[in-house]
């Protein structure tokens, strides 16, 4: 099927990955839907691109012919006879469906790696999350060599992420490519997104656009969440495991007129069992539930699109001893919205303006200890406000030039309270804080022949608590041959330190929590390069890449846990700090059906820490990665498997009289299996993590004494449950 229209489609965030050239369009299935990964080339040519994560490509066209392929193994080809370069394209392409009784197979990209991104980005489509529980954004992961996701302690159930070997607070969470899961959301956040909603999920590595603000230092991670317009009409699923976890996620969307759109998504789960494989007497993971609602309102015309979202949750964490004094009771409660406005002046040359409005309001209440005893017992009540606006102009100049710039504005409201017992008396401060950051920003794409490709950004903020501060960004990408890509990145970020807010969890141990007064803003360089190959072999292709980055640090909080084993402080940097990061990588379809991802990564941390250039502590020095999958090819069974080999790693400095742990902890591998049958609307699934039941040994440093001065909860080095075994249903009802 082909058709070709004048292409409205108007990027809220103006996406980085689209460049300027003299034939550009988007690749949709029937359903209206971007197909990212399709490959288009001229007929009879080695010349051709790749669409990026939104579908779009762009190419120059070819004296030789005025033929173009578009071709991929899960739709039709087609092939189009091009008489108007000036002409925006909009592609069609039909599924490619196989008749097995009344079965129909369609088959999707799980995990993209688009080619003509400039930025080095992967999308983890929904297919790809399918292939393990993914019970919310922190189990996501799994299958991904680049994104690592541990326990932050032994106790509270708290989980972080890591990227280029540095703690998730370097890289800029977005949702719908708006900041999003800052300061005390930061914590426990990752919990906040039910994998069942996420459309699909965007890791960049390195600096990134300068149009989503100031943040990334490593990294950025964008979540896509269902869109009204594009989801099934209902859908469902329900999981279950050994573990004591019942989940239920529900989604539906409604079509109110050819232009009008809504759509709603249910969440509710409980964990009800009290789990103590290694008879310490603590929850191995405390007792989680959870219930979380958004609404969200579409509307489309030829010119004007505008999105309208809103969302509540409310989750309740119990955990600590079974039958003792010692809990753990964290209450959250959550709200946000945004709203976005798009409209095009003209097509032709892609001038449009977008903004986008966002605000959010967070409060939990935590207690660490005996409830019934205030002399025993650590508490944190922090709330935080948020505002975020972002408007947004672009154009092209010519077919070579592109041109995004616009102004945002940026309002955190802390008001944070502590109190910790000393000496038979309580400590209690109260920290408000007041930020303000408006900004202004410019990003230039210069591309040259679809060969070199340059996006340059710079932008200027102002922080009402640290002053003036610019942020330039650079990236470039160099494509010597069809089967070569060269990418090369190097740019600053910022970010505000909010030690309360972000390192709460510290509560669950005896250390005394000392931060200085006068905290500088973090900022970093971060340098990266990376090659990717795409080799032809067998018939099929096989990617293979490799890349290094380096982040060094000019200011940094450094948390010093190594000084005094009963005490914890964050400074300011007085020396160096950097981190470095080598991986390679290769993927492949080994036969129809059957893929396979490899991957291994070495890093090097080091910070100072109290006059030492140290290696940071709790951090693997390797990861090593494989994943594989395999759909029979009638679709109704899949098969999939993970296995990740990581290494070892320092501890923080034990006392040296009278030491209660060791000074380094070695390397442990993890398993993860899941088979699903698929049938015409719905699937069961059943899998287990952690098959071969690896637990590390003493998560809780002299449980026996939670109130005394050696209990900590916070060298969580590797897993603290044993093998989960769980069972889910997924059903759907498509639109036609």
């Amino acid at each position: 099927m082909k058709k070709l229209i004048i292409s409205h489609t108007i990027l809220f965030t103006l996406s980085i990955f689209s460049v300027s050239a003299q034939v550009r369009g988007i690749v949709k299935d029937n359903k209206g839907e971007p197909i990212p990964g399709v490959n288009i080339f001229w007929l009879g040519t080695t010349i051709g691109v790749a669409s990026d994560i939104s579908g779009e490509f762009e190419l120059s066209p070819d004296d030789r012919t005025n033929k173009l392929v578009i071709s991929s193994v899960s739709y039709n080809n087609d092939t189009l006879t091009i008489t108007d370069h000036s002409t925006s394209l909009e592609i069609m392409l039909n599924e490619v469906i196989e008749l097995a009784e009344v079965s129909v197979i369609q088959r999707s990209a799980a995990l993209v790696k688009p080619r003509g991104a400039v930025i080095q980005t992967d999308k983890i489509t929904g297919a790809e999350l399918c292939k393990a529980a993914c019970c919310n954004l922190s189990e996501s992961f799994e299958t991904n060599p680049s994104v690592d996701v541990s326990y932050s302690d032994a106790a509270t159930g708290a989980k972080q992420i890591r990227m280029l070997g540095l703690s998730g607070a370097y890289v800029q969470m977005l949702t719908e490519n708006i900041p999003n899961l800052r300061g005390i959301s930061s914590v426990y956040g990752l919990g906040f997104i039910p994998g069942p909603w996420m459309e699909s999920i965007q890791v960049s590595k390195g600096t990134s656009s300068v149009v989503n603000g100031y943040e990334a230092i490593t990294g950025q991670i964008n979540v896509e969440y269902k869109k009204p317009q594009t989801s099934e009409k209902v859908a469902a699923n329900l999981f279950l495991s050994d573990a004591g976890r019942v989940e239920a996620n529900a989604n539906a969307s409604l079509l109110l007129s050819d232009k009008l759109s809504t759509g709603i998504l249910l969440h509710a789960s409980d964990e009800f069992l009290d789990i103590d494989h290694n008879h310490d007497g603590f929850m191995d993971m405390p007792k989680v539930r959870q219930f979380n609602v958004i609404n969200r309102w579409s509307y489309q015309s030829d010119n004007y699109t505008f999105q309208a979202f809103a969302r509540a949750l409310n989750e309740k964490r119990m955990g600590g001893q079974i039958l003792h004094d010692y809990k753990i009771g964290i209450d959250i409660e959550r709200y946000e919205f945004f709203i976005k406005n798009g409209y095009v002046f003209n097509p032709e040359n892609g001038t449009s303006i977008g903004t986008i409005v966002n605000g959010s309001w967070h409060h939990q209440n935590a207690l660490y200890g005996n409830p019934n005893d205030k002399y025993n017992a650590k508490v944190y009540d922090g709330k935080q406000g948020n505002l975020y606006a972002n408007f947004i102009f672009q154009t092209y100049f010519t077919d070579a030039h592109k041109l995004s710039t616009g102004i945002s504005l940026n309002l955190d409201r802390y008001d944070e309270r502590i109190a910790i017992p000393r000496a038979n008396s309580i400590l209690e401060r109260t920290y408000p804080k007041t930020e303000f950051v408006p900004g202004a920003f410019a990003e230039y794409t210069l591309n040259i022949n679809e060969t070199l490709i340059l996006l340059a950004g710079l932008r200027g903020d102002y922080s009402t608590k640290y002053g003036f501060f610019a942020t330039p960004r650079l990236h470039l990408k160099y494509t010597p041959a069809a089967f070569l890509h060269l990418r090369a990145s190097a740019g600053k970020g910022y970010r505000s330190p909010n030690v309360w807010a972000e390192n709460n969890y510290l509560f669950a141990s005896s250390r005394n929590i000392y931060p200085v007064d006068d905290l500088k803003m973090e900022e970093a360089w971060n340098y990266g390069t990376s090659l990717q190959f795409y080799i032809p072999m067998f018939g099929r292709e096989m990617s293979l890449s490799g890349e290094w980055y380096y982040t060094n640090f000019i200011n940094q909080v450094v948390v010093d846990m190594d000084s005094n084993p009963h005490q914890v402080t964050f400074s300011n940097l007085d020396g160096k700090s950097y981190a470095s990061s080598i991986q390679v990588e290769m993927n492949m379809e080994i036969l129809k059906g059957l893929t396979l991802t490899a991957a291994h990564r070495v890093t090097d941390v080091k910070t100072t820490i109290n006059g030492r250039l140290r290696e940071k502590p709790l951090t693997n020095s390797y990861k090593s990665l494989v994943t594989t999958s395999y759909q029979t090819p009638s679709k109704k069974w899949q098969f999939d498997y993970t296995v990740q080999f990581n290494g070892g790693g320092r501890l923080p400095d034990p006392d040296a009289v009278n030491p209660k742990w060791e000074t380094t902890f070695k390397p442990y591998t993890m398993m993860n299996a899941q088979i699903t049958k698929y049938f015409r609307t719905w699937s069961v699934y059943a899998g287990s993590e952690n098959l071969t039941g690896f637990m590390q040994k003493h998560p809780i440093i002299d449980i026996q004494n939670p109130f005394g001065a050696d209990f900590d909860a916070s060298l969580v080095w590797g897993p603290t449950h044993r093998r989960k075994l769980y069972i889910g249903f997924r059903w759907a009802l498509d639109r036609d």
